[in-house]
């Protein structure tokens, strides 16, 4: 143990595969000395867990509904209550522990690359290109995510896949804009000019370095967005416009609880909970990566 450690911690790392291992080494060190950023990191996993293991997780058919069983207050048989239908809450919020994991997985993967590639082009060639793409990129900035996600969703209508399209194209923009301001502190530095001198294309050149020095910044907004992107898509289905039923979707289920608000609070109140922890952890977990990736951020932080 103590030879690999020493091994990951070499200031002098012998391959580029000993030289990232000892970075994400040094990373996943530091975020276990951030307390919160450690409670981030434990209610991230154990939402991945839940989402690959609800099977074995849930107690009961998520869909299965059982009339004589409806509005049960939480006990030993049904941990969280039923709903009106008399489905067992704690069940369907695990499984909705998947959906919610790939809305923010598939938005993710969507709209971060798609905003550093418009950000670094931007930012890289300048002029006429960079007016056109950063107006295009303002444009959405200027309208309220939900909004512009509710506009688009009624558009390409309801629906869990439209959800995650109407709030990949609204997400976009922020990693636009910070690809672009990364890509403008560099562009003209030596290493840049040496690169070029040696013959590499600007496309060479984006795709090579400037992307992969935008990387870290990205991930720590993606991190901090998805508590954001959480809230939208349980708004969307909150309204009837994100998963359409019998998917155990949490805001559909809160949409479905208020009814009961009053007198079976726990239909609405537990998976407002799992959207609460949910996104506490995202935030703890990407305030932790601020500090880490970003030091100048964590000095003023």
């Amino acid at each position: 143990m103590t030879t690999m450690h020493s091994w990951l911690i070499d200031d002098s790392p012998a391959s580029r595969l000993q030289a990232r291992l000892g970075r994400l080494y040094r990373i996943c060190g530091a975020l276990s000395r951030n307390p919160l950023a450690a409670v981030g990191a434990i209610i991230i996993l154990l939402l991945i867990l839940t989402a690959i293991f609800a099977p074995l997780i849930a107690t009961h058919d998520p869909l299965k509904q059982d009339l004589a069983q409806r509005l049960l207050p939480p006990g030993s048989i049904y941990w969280m209550g039923t709903d009106e239908l008399g489905r067992d809450i704690w069940s369907r919020v695990v499984y909705g522990a998947r959906i919610t994991l790939v809305i923010v997985v598939l938005v993710a993967v969507l709209a971060a690359p798609a905003g550093l590639i418009i950000g670094a082009i931007s930012g890289y060639f300048g002029g006429w290109i960079d007016r056109v793409l950063m107006g295009v990129t303002d444009i959405f900035l200027s309208m309220p995510k939900l909004i512009l996600a509710l506009a688009l969703v009624a558009a390409l209508g309801p629906g869990i896949e439209n959800a995650i399209i109407a709030i990949a194209i609204t997400s976009w923009p922020g990693y636009a804009r910070i690809a672009r301001a990364e890509t403008l502190t560099f562009k003209n530095a030596e290493f840049i000019a040496a690169i070029r001198l040696q013959g590499a294309s600007s496309l060479r050149v984006i795709l090579g370095h400037v992307l992969p020095l935008c990387t870290s910044s990205m991930i720590v907004r993606v991190t901090l967005d998805m508590a954001g992107i959480i809230l939208t898509a349980a708004g969307l289905g909150f309204i009837g416009l994100g998963a359409q039923p019998p998917l155990p979707e949490w805001g559909a289920m809160i949409a479905r609880g208020r009814s009961f608000i009053l007198d079976q609070w726990w239909v609405a109140t537990m998976p407002g909970f799992a959207i609460i922890i949910v996104s506490l952890g995202f935030c703890f977990l990407g305030d932790g990566l601020r500090d880490v990736l970003d030091p100048k951020s964590g000095e003023q932080h």
